[in-house]
């Protein structure tokens, strides 16, 4: 591994924005703090946490384990509900960058064969990178050195284009003043193209690159429990690293929230679960299936620890390059949005507060002209199924919004003082700013008291 305290080398320092700068028109900084990966000095391991795979390099500093929102867990989420849907990618038109190897060949050697691996490693190997995060050291007036930039964390990335487009995951690169990558034994400096927070996808380039191997680019539409994977990344620094194991699932959905007040919710669907080692570090890095062709980039982790404990998660390629597709075109990706904050409401809950139901989401606050404020759902209204399906927490109704895309229109089941009603609800879309933030009163049902809010976690706002 590189030294801790190793300075950005000078001369270096990429020019035009400031890495970690988000692009105009996207989402504001996220964080990977929740969700996604992000380290804090001596913070002890916490049970059942999802730790996001990004290796600090201070020594001092451990893994920061972050809480994941399971559906059903008694919780407030933020509800600018942003869907999983978003604009389709123009691969086709004029001047797009066309993203993947341009050529398509298969390994012949089956999952038994001890050459598969080896074969998989050649072919996919030059096609992941190692990327170094660097940010401005203590401005201290005791600090002798103000202002220098030093390696504060590390990630990986996967190369797209011959010229140096490399999709990575947004928390690798978070928070970044100068970036720099590393593809065998050529180092580049490297600057931000764009990021989707609500995603947890980024863009970077090489600067001044040419001739890179981008990697073969395959489909998680069609992939088999079980099937043969492996990971490839940067585990504790440790670059061209690789790990074998199988698809332990797929369609697994998390939600994750903001460690700092303001931060974006990143919502994770139908993400593939795997037992390939994935470890801090290896975030951005490549999922790959026996013929070495990416489908997947790796994210999370499930640990008590913080390090691998054999549940990993990677998020689908067909997602990732279609996010990948719109930054590098300069566009801002849009999700599917309700318009509403929300809270949790389990059996505790009601039977405190005498609700007329036993869980769902309860509608803490409706943005004007939103999607909900068309279909009639006001604050106090618990929303008990969407979509035929139902909802059981504010994390339900989250994932359920993010499976769909702008301009779909769906069926919502609510409570309203008791009755029950159903409501037709053509969802909107987050890149509408003419929207203002979502309202909300106290954040808790009518005519109860405040600590509802305060016992059970109070409502983010977000923008829509």
């Amino acid at each position: 591994m590189k030294d801790p305290n190793q300075q950005y080398p000078p001369g270096n320092h990429p020019q035009g924005r400031i890495p970690g700068e988000q692009p105009p028109g996207n989402a504001s900084a996220g964080s990977e703090a929740p969700g996604r990966a992000q380290h804090a000095s001596g913070q002890a391991p916490t049970q059942n946490h999802t730790a996001p795979p990004r290796a600090q390099k201070k020594p001092a500093s451990g893994p920061k384990v972050f809480l994941i929102a399971f559906a059903g867990a008694a919780l407030a989420c933020v509800l600018a509900l942003v869907g999983f849907g978003i604009y389709n990618a123009v691969t086709g038109s004029k001047g797009a960058t066309v993203l993947g190897s341009s050529s398509s060949s298969n390994i012949s050697a089956s999952d038994t064969d001890s050459t598969l691996p080896e074969a998989v490693a050649q072919k996919a190997l030059p096609s992941v990178v190692n990327v170094d995060v660097y940010s401005a050291t203590s401005t201290s007036p005791y600090n002798s050195n103000p202002g220098t930039l030093s390696e504060t964390a590390l990630g990986s990335g996967v190369i797209l284009s011959a010229d140096g487009y490399i999709v990575t995951n947004y928390h690798v690169i978070e928070g970044a003043q100068a970036l720099q990558v590393t593809i065998g034994d050529q180092t580049y400096a490297a600057d931000i193209v764009g990021s989707d927070t609500t995603s947890d996808i980024a863009v970077i380039k090489a600067k001044d690159a040419s001739g890179l191997t981008p990697i073969e680019i395959g489909s998680s539409s069609n992939l088999i429990v079980g099937q043969w994977v492996m990971t490839i990344g940067s585990p504790f620094g440790l670059d061209q690293s690789v790990a074998t194991g199988i698809v332990s699932a797929t369609s697994r959905s998390q939600v994750v929230q903001p460690s700092t007040t303001g931060g974006s919710v990143s919502i994770y669907t139908n993400l593939i679960q795997t037992d390939a080692a994935i470890n801090p570090g290896n975030s951005g890095g490549a999922l790959v299936d026996s013929n070495g062709k990416l489908i997947g980039i790796n994210t999370l982790i499930t640990s008590y620890s913080g390090n691998y404990s054999g549940v990993g998660f990677a998020i689908p390629v067909d997602y990732a390059i279609n996010i990948a597709q719109q930054l590098i075109e300069g566009k801002t990706p849009s999700h599917a949005q309700l318009g509403v904050t929300l809270t949790t409401v389990n059996s505790s809950i009601a039977q405190r507060y005498g609700l007329a139901v036993n869980s769902g989401a309860y509608v803490t606050g409706v943005q004007p002209g939103s999607a909900a404020a068309n279909a009639g759902l006001q604050e106090g209204d618990i929303i008990t199924k969407f979509d035929g399906q139902d909802v059981t927490s504010a994390s339900d109704l989250m994932l359920d919004v993010r499976s769909k895309n702008p301009g779909d229109s769906v069926s919502i089941e609510f409570n309203r003082d008791g009755k029950n009603m159903s409501a037709t609800v053509t969802l909107g879309s987050d890149s509408d700013k003419t929207q203002g933030a979502a309202s909300q009163s106290n954040g808790m049902p009518r005519s109860t008291p405040s600590s509802f809010g305060l016992e059970y976690g109070s409502a983010y706002l977000a923008e829509a």
